[in-house]
């Protein structure tokens, strides 16, 4: 088959993004980096890709050219019922006629507390705010207040926490982080028990916490959770959960019931309120009353948002909760990802890429692994990925389902994944660079743009 070059190429999925690039260059002017999200900025995507979404409904996103796209980004894994989806938006809409941020809380505060905690195994006490980060920083300021010990230890493995000091400083992308705030946190490996024996016996009495992922790309072996929170409790810190991505995606209890592990703190966020900004710090009484105001011991300022538990977002969540309690959400996450992982098993095995792009996670939170024609990582192959399924309308910086992506969306999808990998089998034989359109996506943690 005769190669085109790039330009007859690429002009062969007519789509247009004239008005992404004038937009890119106005958001360039204004807003550091184009974006206020760094996973969502032009150096994660290849040049020939929408740069801005103007509408989603479902599964499905528009751009401001018009062309139409299948999501599996989905906000980042926040919005896991599906965009604009119509009884989330309706309570949402309902809530912010009554208003939405009154002097005293709302009564929504505590009927969606009791709701969201009828969920988290072992958590008796919650507090709501917008990000993760914020109550990832919390749950450390909780953990440093009751072992009076100022060391937390983070898995490695595991590729954000928060944006504050504690681990970003643990990056290459460290600029205006002072190195004593970067010397107070110490890292171990996912499923290695010995590096975190490690960092307790080098920082005796010195680690107030330790906090990761449940699990990411690698399952817990051998007990690896449970013997890390014994680890913890031997040595006098306490142990802590991030379920960001877990909740509501794993299991509607997240990680911990599915590993029958429960957490001293735990942090919950995304798909809780689909896609409305919410997060929560959950956790045992003991630790999270520490940042109440009916105790005798010091007080911890713990978290102290205008807009932590803004009435439409609560309202949103306590729908999201709703659908999750009532109908078969994970298990259609599962479902389809799994019709996804089988088929670009046969498709990428048809083409002799087995080695070459690969799939990792569980079903209902596939990632996919790019490499080279000597097997080695590459974000040039991944550049190219997304540059021909951008192509053939999928977006996809992940693999992860929502409750919206129907049997149609998944076929749709495996024959844009098989018309990319085509490309992809080209281009290990002929080079990637005759296949790719400008420059290739970029880590986010990296010390020089």
């Amino acid at each position: 088959m005769r190669i085109a070059d790039k330009t007859e190429q690429i002009a062969g999925a007519d789509r247009s993004f004239t008005r992404s690039k004038a937009l890119r260059e106005k958001a360039h002017a204004l807003i550091p980096g184009g974006s206020h999200t760094y996973a969502k900025g032009d150096d994660q995507y290849p040049e020939r890709a929408p740069a801005f979404i103007s509408r989603g409904a479902g599964c499905h996103v528009w751009d401001p050219d018009g062309n139409e796209f299948i999501e599996y980004g989905m906000g980042l894994r926040a919005v896991t019922l599906g965009h604009a989806y119509p009884s989330v938006v309706e309570a949402a809409h309902r809530q912010m006629l009554l208003g939405n941020n009154f002097t005293r809380p709302a009564t929504l505060e505590a009927e969606c507390a009791e709701m969201f905690l009828s969920f988290v195994p072992g958590a008796d006490m919650v507090k709501f705010a917008k990000d993760g980060s914020s109550v990832t920083t919390a749950a450390l300021k909780l953990a440093r207040a009751h072992t009076g010990r100022d060391m937390v230890a983070l898995c490695a493995d595991h590729p954000f926490f928060s944006y504050n000091d504690w681990f970003i400083g643990t990056t290459a992308m460290d600029g205006g982080i002072p190195p004593t705030n970067k010397s107070l946190t110490a890292t171990f490996r996912y499923n290695s028990l010995p590096s975190l024996q490690a960092l307790f016996d080098q920082h005796q009495n010195r680690i107030a916490c330790v906090i990761m992922e449940a699990a990411r790309t690698e399952e817990p072996a051998d007990g690896f959770l449970h013997k890390a929170r014994d680890l913890c409790h031997r040595n006098g810190a306490l142990f802590i959960l991030d379920e960001t991505i877990t909740g509501f995606r794993w299991h509607n209890g997240g990680a911990q019931a599915v590993y029958g592990i429960e957490a001293d703190m735990s942090c919950w966020g995304k798909a809780m309120s689909n896609g409305f900004a919410l997060s929560a710090l959950a956790g045992k009484r003991e630790f999270m009353d520490l940042g109440g105001i009916r105790h005798n011991k010091p007080r911890v300022f713990l978290l102290s948002t205008t807009h932590g538990a803004e009435n439409h977002s609560l309202a949103a969540a306590i729908e999201t909760m709703r659908i999750y309690r009532d109908e078969p959400v994970i298990e259609h996450l599962y479902r389809q990802g799994a019709t996804l992982r089988a088929g670009i098993d046969r498709i990428a095995a048809s083409l002799g890429l087995s080695d070459h792009f690969r799939l990792s996670s569980r079903d209902c939170n596939l990632l996919y692994g790019t490499f080279d024609a000597d097997k080695a990582p590459s974000q040039a192959f991944r550049t190219l990925f997304l540059q021909e399924i951008i192509r053939h309308g999928v977006i996809a910086p992940s693999l992860t389902t929502s409750y919206s992506h129907s049997d149609a969306d998944i076929e749709a999808t495996l024959d844009a994944i098989r018309h990319a990998l085509i490309v992809y089998r080209r281009a290990l034989e002929e080079g990637v660079e005759r296949h790719l359109v400008g420059a290739s996506v970029k880590p986010v943690y990296r010390r020089f743009n």
